[in-house]
């Protein structure tokens, strides 16, 4: 079985460059990798394949029958023989984008992708709404064993994440199989942030597994269309990426988090800003 992640934030905080700099950076230990984009915008893989959009498994749906031979042709092989696939999503003002979601992951395990393929690690990427039931399905039925939350100092960050970790708590309620893996703060800059994310850590529940400073180096890989493993290996940054891959290799601690109240995280900014 392939052990699979998924990584939730919202809108925004860096997930997809997460997302595809752990991949690219979990390639180089020998391992086979399959990212999965989980968002409508279909960008996730982007920068392992050259900045180029993939078709997503939604528009094969909508025009034909899904086969093994069509569902191939929606699995690209990216940097360093990462394997790509986008969920996809309806068009803009139509139907749920929650839905691209469900009818992809269970087109890739009824067609057994992950087996035929020999995955050896699934990464989703999946936009920040767990309370929507198409982004959940990654945790509700059974894809990812482990869930990292990408968050940062800002305010908002951390209630969104506060409110991603009230829903898994609701959708793993009950399950052994499915909990949190780790807090990942893509840095912003903002004042006091290590210590903030740090007191947001103890208070939810979920601790710190990197944090990844701001750097210019990842606006000058993307420039390329590429990741900063790939563009730039040799660079700090690219050495915090293949670091975090390291530990999430060689994690196994999970936790059911213990969400707060915004009134606790503002009191935590504040307190910590000081």
């Amino acid at each position: 079985m392939a052990r699979q992640i998924a990584i939730y934030g919202k809108g925004g905080i860096g997930k997809s460059t997460i997302s595809a700099n752990l991949s690219a950076a979990i390639s180089h230990e020998g391992i086979r990798v399959l990212q999965v984009g989980c968002d409508p915008k279909h960008d996730s893989t982007a920068l392992l394949n050259n900045g180029r959009l993939l078709p997503t498994i939604l528009d094969l749906t909508r025009n034909n029958s899904a086969t093994e031979e069509s569902i191939k042709s929606v699995i690209f092989e990216g940097y360093n023989g990462v394997l790509c696939a986008e969920s996809g999503g309806p068009d803009p003002g139509i139907g749920c984008a929650g839905r691209g979601v469900m009818v992809a992951l269970q087109l890739l395990s009824d067609f057994d992708v992950y087996g035929k393929y020999g995955i050896e690690i699934a990464i989703y990427d999946v936009l920040g709404d767990v309370v929507c039931g198409g982004f959940a399905q990654p945790i509700r039925k059974g894809y990812a064993e482990e869930i990292y939350l990408v968050c940062s100092g800002e305010l908002l960050a951390l209630y969104s994440v506060n409110n991603l970790a009230k829903g898994i708590r609701a959708v793993t309620e009950g399950s052994e199989s499915f909990k949190v893996g780790g807090l990942i703060n893509n840095m912003r800059g903002v004042r006091s942030e290590k210590k903030i994310v740090e007191e947001f850590s103890k208070r939810v529940g979920i601790p710190i597994i990197c944090h990844i400073p701001r750097s210019p180096e990842v606006q000058q890989a993307e420039l390329l269309g590429k990741t900063v493993i790939e563009a730039l290996w040799e660079s700090k940054q690219a050495k915090i990426y293949r670091d975090l891959a390291i530990k999430i290799l060689a994690n196994k601690n999970r936790v059911v988090p213990e969400p707060i109240e915004l009134e606790d995280i503002i009191e935590i900014v504040n307190r910590c800003q000081r």
